[in-house]
């Protein structure tokens, strides 16, 4: 008997920007969550909230980190407390307009490497299950880098 594989399960995510002051928007994302307030630095806008360029550093980072953390956790390890730091690279294309060139994220584990058990596999395949480094990841280079709690490198 064939057995026929179900589609992939779609779902549109939906946000509300609504603008309050020059380039201060308001953002809502439903009804349960707050309201996050997004600006321009100056001196385009006053930096009352973060810049759409650290949304998307921010947006990156968490999917790695809650990547990271889910393939661990399904081989019952606690890597806890993980920390991310994402820089991007902010310059001008060749038609001379600013786009993020290139991105670096570093997660830090919160434990040794030694005491985690798995950890090369996990190492090995975490990425490829976040969502949204895989698709900004089409568009920019996006480094990945992780440290255990000492400082060492496990993944560059």
């Amino acid at each position: 008997m064939i057995r026929k594989l179900s589609p992939v399960s779609e779902k549109k995510i939906s946000v509300t920007l609504t603008q309050q002051h020059d380039y201060r928007f308001d953002v809502r994302f439903d009804d349960n969550m707050p309201v996050l307030t997004t600006d321009e630095p100056a001196p385009l806008g006053t930096g009352l909230g973060p810049s759409p360029v650290q949304l998307l550093c921010a947006a990156v980072g968490n999917c790695l980190s809650d990547s990271l953390l889910f393939a661990l956790r399904k081989f019952k390890q606690a890597p806890e407390p993980l920390r991310c730091e994402v820089q991007a690279q902010v310059g001008r294309n060749a038609d001379g307009r600013m786009r993020v060139l290139n991105m670096l994220a570093t997660l830090h584990l919160g434990v040794p490497a030694a005491q985690l058990e798995q950890l090369e596999r996990v190492l090995g395949q975490f990425e490829g299950f976040c969502t949204v480094t895989q698709s900004v990841g089409q568009g920019i280079p996006i480094q990945v880098r992780v440290l255990d709690v000492d400082g060492r490198v496990l993944k560059s």
